[in-house]
């Protein structure tokens, strides 16, 4: 089994990385691979809607790895997204990746989801409700921990002062750990739901 964090932060070994790190130690000690993928520094194109991705499950654009990383989210058990709070709301870069990663992928249906998030001081329980949504609309269990999935700190050393923040992703591992191997367990007797054909309502008549 292998979960995938996907690290929002444009610094590659910041606060939100620090989070994530604590995460995925706990959950190779409870035998579950990891594997980091950091969308980088580089402008993000966002979404447009034109729905040519519609059928394909990649996006049309080719940049930022989009597509690569719809690949890595397929390929692995679950996913844990860190971001730090940029102005109570996650990091634009990650939200423009987001949006075109979900909006194109065929499915993750059923793959076990969690967001983490970064703050020096305030906006992190509205950045997590915003990450959250990605997987409730996507048919995704939300894993959860024992508080809000969120760390406090201005730097890596902060964060790791932050014991309760630290206690909360431990929890949070423990728990992803126990749904996938659950899911593992139950897969030899339970069947996944079969989703039910789209409806679209619009409410202009």
């Amino acid at each position: 089994m292998k979960v995938l964090l996907i690290n929002g932060s444009p610094h590659v070994k910041g606060c939100t990385y620090t989070a994530l790190k604590e995460v995925a130690n706990q959950l190779e000690r409870q035998e579950i691979q990891t594997e980091f993928w950091h969308i980088g520094t580089q402008p993000v194109r966002g979404c447009i809607g034109c729905r040519a991705c519609k059928g394909k499950g990649y996006c049309v654009f080719k940049d930022n790895d989009v597509n690569s990383c719809i690949d890595a989210i397929h390929k692995a058990d679950g996913l844990i997204i860190g971001s730090p709070v940029y102005y109570a709301g996650a990091a634009g870069s990650l939200r423009a990746f987001l949006d075109r990663v979900f909006y194109a992928a065929s499915s993750f249906a059923g793959k076990p989801a969690a967001a983490i998030v970064n703050c020096r001081r305030g906006g992190a329980s509205s950045a997590f409700e915003q990450l959250n949504k990605y997987f409730t609309i996507s048919s995704m269990p939300v894993v959860t921990s024992q508080y809000w999935n969120s760390t406090h700190g201005y730097t890596p050393e902060e964060v790791q002062q932050d014991l309760e923040g630290m206690q909360t992703m431990r929890t949070l591992a423990n728990n992803m750990a126990w749904l996938l191997k659950s899911i593992i367990a139950g897969q030899k007797t339970v069947m996944p739901p079969i989703p039910e054909t789209p409806l679209r309502t619009n409410f202009i008549r």
